[in-house]
C-alpha cells in the first residue's frame, strides 16, 4: 500500500507535515524547502511531479524499474540519485532501491518498489524531526542525513556476514567432512552483489564531492566526506571478505584432500594385508587340494597315515613361513629402493 508524505522545513527550522502536494508547494513559496517521502507510489503520483517540480519523465521510469544500479544524473531543475539500502537476515541479502531527487528548494525520496513489505526509510522522519537545526540548512543537508542513514544500515549486513565467515571457518576446521561448501558460494555471491552496489555508490559520492551537483554547495559538500569514507571502508570489507572466502575454499579443499588421502592409505593397507594373507595361503591351498583327495593312500599307503599327516602339516607350515619371509624381504628391498 502506497504512502505519500509531504513535509515543509521553514526558514526558522520548523519541521511539519502537510496533507497534499499542492499545499506543500504553496508552503515552499513562503521560504524554506519541502520534502516528499513516497513509499510505493503509483506512476501517476510521480508523473504529477513532472509539471509541478520539473522532474524528468525518464527519472520517473527509473523509479518504477527495480533493476537499476546506483547512479547520479543531472537535469536542469534537479539531480536524480539512485542508492541502495542493504538488509541481511536469515542468510538472505535483500537490497532496497532508494530514488532521490534534489532541487533548489525540494527533496524527494521514493522507495518500496522492490522492498516487499519492508520500509527502508521507515524511521527516517522521526530522526529528522529530532534534528531540526541542521535540516534548515537546505535540501543538501537533508540529502546528507538520508544518505548517512542508509549507509549506516549497511554495517549490520557486513557484521552478520563476518560472523557467518567465522562460523564457517570453525566448521571447516572442526569437521570438514560435514561442511557444505555451498555456504561459502552463497556468501561469495552476496559479497559480489554488495561490491557492485558499493562501487557505484562510491562513484556517486566522488561526483558530489567534486561539486558536480549544482544543488550541493561547497559549504555543505564537506559533510558528505564521512559518507564516502564509510562506503570506501565497506568496499574494502567486501574485497577482504571475498579473499577470506577464497582462502576458506582452499582450506576446505586441502582438508578434503587430506581426508581422501588418509582413506586411500587405509584402503591400501587393508588390501596389502589381504594380499599378504592370500599370497601365503595360496600355495598351501594348492597342496592341500592336490594331496587332500587321497593323500595317505596314494602317497604313503594306508599303514603310514600317522606319520604322513603330521609330516604333511609340518611341510605346509614351513612353506607358509618361507612365503612370508620372501614377501617381507621383497617389501623391505622395495622400501630401500624408494
Amino acid at each position: 500500500m502506497s504512502e505519500l508524505k509531504h513535509y515543509h522545513f521553514s526558514k526558522s527550522g520548523l519541521f511539519y507535515g502537510v496533507n497534499t502536494l499542492d499545499e506543500a508547494i504553496s508552503a515552499s513559496k513562503e521560504g524554506g524547502y519541502i520534502w516528499f517521502n513516497y513509499y510505493k507510489p503509483e506512476k501517476a503520483d510521480l508523473m504529477a511531479l513532472v509539471d509541478k517540480l520539473g522532474i524528468h519523465p525518464l527519472s520517473v521510469e527509473d523509479c518504477m524499474d527495480d533493476k537499476q544500479v546506483p547512479k547520479i544524473e543531472h537535469f536542469a531543475d534537479n539531480t536524480f540519485v539512485i542508492f541502495n539500502a542493504f538488509q541481511y537476515s536469515q542468510k538472505i541479502l535483500r537490497i532496497d532501491e532508494i530514488n532521490i531527487f534534489i532541487g533548489k528548494n525540494f527533496l524527494i525520496t521514493v522507495s518500496g518498489h522492490n522492498s516487499d513489505e519492508r520500509k527502508p526509510l521507515a524511521e527516517l522522519d522521526k530522526i529528522i524531526s529530532g534534528d531540526p537545526g541542521n535540516m534548515r540548512l537546505g535540501p543538501a543537508a537533508l540529502l546528507h542525513r538520508i544518505l548517512d542513514y542508509i549507509v549506516d544500515q549497511k554495517f549490520n549486513a557486513f557484521e552478520t556476514l563476518e560472523d557467518e565467515l567465522e562460523e564457517a571457518e570453525d566448521m571447516i576446521l572442526d569437521n570438514p567432512a560435514t561442511f557444505d561448501p555451498a555456504e561459502l558460494m552463497r556468501i561469495r555471491k552476496c559479497l559480489q552483489v554488495l561490491r557492485k552496489s558499493l562501487f557505484h555508490e562510491r562513484e556517486i559520492l566522488v561526483k558530489i564531492y567534486r561539486l558536480d551537483c549544482p544543488f550541493i554547495t561547497e559549504k555543505t559538500v564537506a559533510h558528505f566526506r564521512d559518507i564516502y569514507d564509510h562506503l570506501a571502508k565497506f568496499f574494502e570489507l567486501a574485497e577482504t571478505f571475498r579473499e577470506i572466502v577464497t582462502s576458506l575454499m582452499e582450506l576446505y579443499t586441502s582438508l578434503q584432500n587430506n581426508l581422501m588421502t588418509r582413506s586411500a592409505n587405509e584402503t591400501n593397507a587393508s588390501v596389502r594385508r589381504l594380499t599378504l594373507i592370500a599370497t601365503v595361503f595360496m600355495p598351501l591351498t594348492l597342496i592341500a587340494s592336490i594331496g587332500g583327495m587321497s593323500e595317505w593312500s596314494m602317497m604313503t599307503g594306508p599303514d603310514n597315515w600317522k606319520i604322513s599327516y603330521p609330516a604333511f602339516i609340518l611341510a605346509m607350515g614351513l612353506i607358509a613361513v618361507v612365503n612370508y619371509m620372501v614377501i617381507r624381504r621383497i617389501e623391505k628391498r622395495g622400501r630401500m629402493l624408494r
